[in-house]
């Protein structure tokens, strides 16, 4: 059903005075781009949306599919690749972005896009099995416990079990073959815990997604995080759905998180924590204990 209100905006169109309506990550990344940053292209849907949503009852509003479809269809001619390809997928991440600041109280899903076909056309696109599959069970792994309510734990038995097995400490230290294996038996424990097949079209994918995050708008960790700092409950939150970059592709790569100040004192002067080949989840999930910004400069001095 056509409609004239618009909920999804590209990157490219949206504005830093938006803030209410794109959410404070939706604004910022819009205003990126507009500046000129090179900023990895994405969409947001409007926290508009997600008050529209949960008004009705979990239900989209009309128009919806259609302006998240076309949106997807312009994200595929800017970056060239395609959503659920088996040469040259689009992977997407789906993050939450209100407009205050939420840290950690939403959820997040990386690598969204992947399935049994994709997996092998990111092996070809990048040449590396290992990082196809690690990306893959990382995505089923976290879009079962988002999306599907499947407890992490399960997984990280596996994880832990399979490691032991093969006398390994890291995660980073799986050989494809044995990802194969970590692979299989996270879609297993999707199926015997919901009695679900876990979900092979991409755009299946990408709408439960949607709605999960909006969702966990109304979880109880957001709940007491928005009554502890007096933020009202209807402000709601966007969605960013943003062109993956990858940490996890070996010792060349890495994910951290970085303010221009510290965060603490105030003082002038960068802070953060990174870790190499990683992704973004495993700085804030514990997993990995992350290294201080100030080494960065003696492990990639070319950054």
């Amino acid at each position: 059903m056509a409609t004239d209100k618009k909920y999804v905006y590209l990157f490219s169109e949206g504005k830093k005075e938006m803030k209410s309506l794109l959410g404070g990550k939706g604004a910022n990344l819009a205003e990126m781009t507009h500046i000129g940053l090179p900023v990895p292209q994405g969409l947001t849907i409007t926290t508009e949306c997600c008050n529209e949503y949960l008004a009705a009852g979990e239900s989209f509003p009309p128009g919806l599919e259609d302006q998240l479809n076309e949106k997807l269809a312009a994200l595929e001619q800017i970056t060239g690749k395609k959503f659920g390809d088996n040469n040259n997928p689009l992977l997407v991440s789906v993050r939450s972005g209100a407009p205050v600041s939420m840290p950690g109280m939403m959820d997040t899903i990386l690598n969204l896009g992947l399935n049994d076909v994709s997996v092998q056309g990111l092996e070809a696109a990048t040449g590396d099995p290992r990082f196809a599959r690690d990306c893959y069970r990382r995505f089923i792994q976290m879009f079962a416990d988002v999306v599907m309510n499947v407890e992490s734990l399960n997984f990280e038995n596996v994880l832990e079990r399979i490691k032991k097995e093969n006398n390994l400490e890291a995660d980073h230290q799986l050989t494809p073959e044995m990802l194969d294996e970590v692979i299989s038996e996270f879609k297993a424990i999707v199926s015997s815990k919901t009695g679900q097949e876990f979900p092979q079209d991409p755009h299946e994918q990408l709408i439960m997604a949607v709605k999960a995050v909006f969702n966990s708008w109304n979880n109880d960790r957001a709940k007491v995080y928005r009554k502890i700092n007096n933020i009202p409950d209807d402000l709601g939150t966007a969605v960013n759905v943003q062109t993956m970059v990858f940490g996890n592709m070996g010792d060349d790569s890495g994910t951290g998180v970085a303010f221009s100040r510290n965060p603490s004192n105030g003082e002038n002067k960068l802070y953060g924590e990174f870790l190499i080949n990683a992704q973004g989840e495993d700085v804030v999930a514990g997993i990995r204990t992350p290294r201080p910004i100030d080494e960065l400069a003696e492990v990639m001095p070319e950054i």
